[in-house]
């Protein structure tokens, strides 16, 4: 019986000294000089030790719900791809009806200057 399993233990220990490797090489190559700007935390692309009510970019959260929006179409377009073959047209001009209406919202974006950061 150990020895069925002994394919999977060898491909554990290759893994995990690997990994050790890897970590060990980046720490050791890695170039350390930290200063106030790379030590300081960094949320919601402003400081965060300063007056609570200073105004910030809207922009900053407009392209994180963009790139969720656009990473939620790739998650239904998987599953469509998937099962491409065996659906009808009917699902098939569904996903076309759904990827156009992204698509002009992305247009819609892009000329309205939601994409330009300045």
């Amino acid at each position: 019986m150990l020895f069925e399993y002994s394919a999977v233990l060898i491909f554990l220990i290759v893994a995990l000294a690997l990994s050790c490797v890897l970590l060990g090489a980046s720490y050791l190559l890695s170039n350390k000089n930290p200063d106030y700007e790379k030590v300081q935390q960094y949320e919601c692309g402003f400081n965060p030790f300063s007056d609570s009510r200073q105004p910030f970019e809207v922009r900053f959260f407009l392209v994180g719900i963009l790139f969720i929006i656009f990473d939620l179409e790739i998650s239904f377009l998987f599953p469509w791809s998937l099962v491409l073959s065996d659906i009808h047209v009917f699902g098939y001009w569904t996903m076309v009806t759904f990827l156009g209406i992204l698509t002009i919202g992305l247009v819609y974006e892009w000329l309205k200057g939601g994409l330009e950061w300045e």
